[in-house]
This record gives structure tokens, C-alpha cells and sequence, in this order.
């Protein structure tokens, strides 16, 4: 018996995911994506996981850079994730438009306003059926304001947490 690829995809409506955008920058140029797919591996040496469709238009940027940033998305910042999932039509350098960037170790671009952000050199790279599965160990991390993240969750954005102020 096998799961159907709809069935998979309700089921995994099903689980709540951060919400983040993965950018690069480097000889290939700059860009970036919304992801769900990320999760740390392990924490010696600290790895994060990160899967890019392999069709993307981005995934050879990614792979030539050699460097990302996972940037989990605050509430309320729903139009940064849109412009880098392309809804809208939005690429390429288009979609820095949206939000404030900066760099910390790698040179790939860190969203200011980010609940957290993740600065990564690309250590290693799995192909495994439509995805690249990107491995990527960080070399820097800039922790946002306190506050409540987004998530992904039944196809729809969610703020979860709290607002630390109202402490």
C-alpha cells in the first residue's frame, strides 16, 4: 500500500512549521525562498536541515554560493514570506524589496526583523526524490526581539508564543 502524494500533502497540512525564509548570496548572485522544510540535526558541529525543490530556479544559486541563512519569520510578516514563495510573480533581487537585510559571517542576507536568523556554510547536499537536502552548518546567529514567531499550519500562517513585553 502506498500514500498518495494528496494524501501525503493533508497530512502534512497537519503539521505546524515555522515559517522561514532561506536566502544566499556569492558568485551566483543573490535569492531566496520560503521554506517550512527546515530542522536542526545536530548541535555539534550546530546543523540545521534544509530541503529546496530541485526544480527551483534557485537551486543552483544555493549550490554554487555555497552559503545560506534561515531566517524564522516574526508574526505579522506574512508579505515577506509571499514575496519569497513568488506569489505575486516577485524574483530574483525583487524580492529584497520586502524587509530591511544585512549580513553577519557568510555574506548571505539576514533579515533584520527576523525572530531568529541563521548564518550557514552549505556542508552537504542529498538529492532524495524532488528535494535537495541541504545541510548547512552555522557559523553565526542573531536572535531577534522577543515576541511571537509565525507558523504554517492548515495552509494558513499562525502567530504562536507570546509577547514578552506583556510580561
Amino acid at each position: 500500500m502506498t500514500v498518495s502524494r494528496d494524501e501525503f500533502r493533508d497530512a502534512m497540512a497537519r503539521l505546524g512549521a515555522a515559517v522561514n525564509v532561506v536566502t544566499s548570496a556569492g558568485p551566483a548572485g543573490r535569492g531566496g525562498f520560503t521554506a517550512s522544510a527546515v530542522c536542526s540535526v545536530t548541535d555539534d558541529p550546530p546543523t540545521l536541515l534544509v530541503c529546496l525543490n530541485r526544480s527551483s530556479s534557485g537551486n543552483a544559486l544555493f549550490k554554487a554560493n555555497g552559503v545560506l541563512c534561515v531566517n524564522a519569520l516574526a508574526a505579522g510578516q506574512h508579505a515577506i514570506s509571499d514575496a519569497f514563495a513568488g506569489l505575486g510573480g516577485l524574483k530574483g533581487e525583487r524580492r529584497f524589496d520586502f524587509g530591511a537585510w544585512s549580513t553577519l559571517s557568510t555574506g548571505a542576507p539576514v533579515l533584520e526583523s527576523a525572530a531568529v536568523s541563521f548564518d550557514c556554510r552549505i556542508a552537504d547536499v542529498v538529492e532524495k526524490g524532488t528535494h535537495s537536502v541541504i545541510f548547512a552548518e552555522i557559523e553565526a546567529i542573531r536572535q531577534g526581539a522577543p515576541g511571537r514567531a509565525l507558523i504554517w499550519y492548515g495552509r494558513g500562517y499562525h502567530p504562536v508564543g507570546h509577547d514578552e513585553a506583556a510580561f
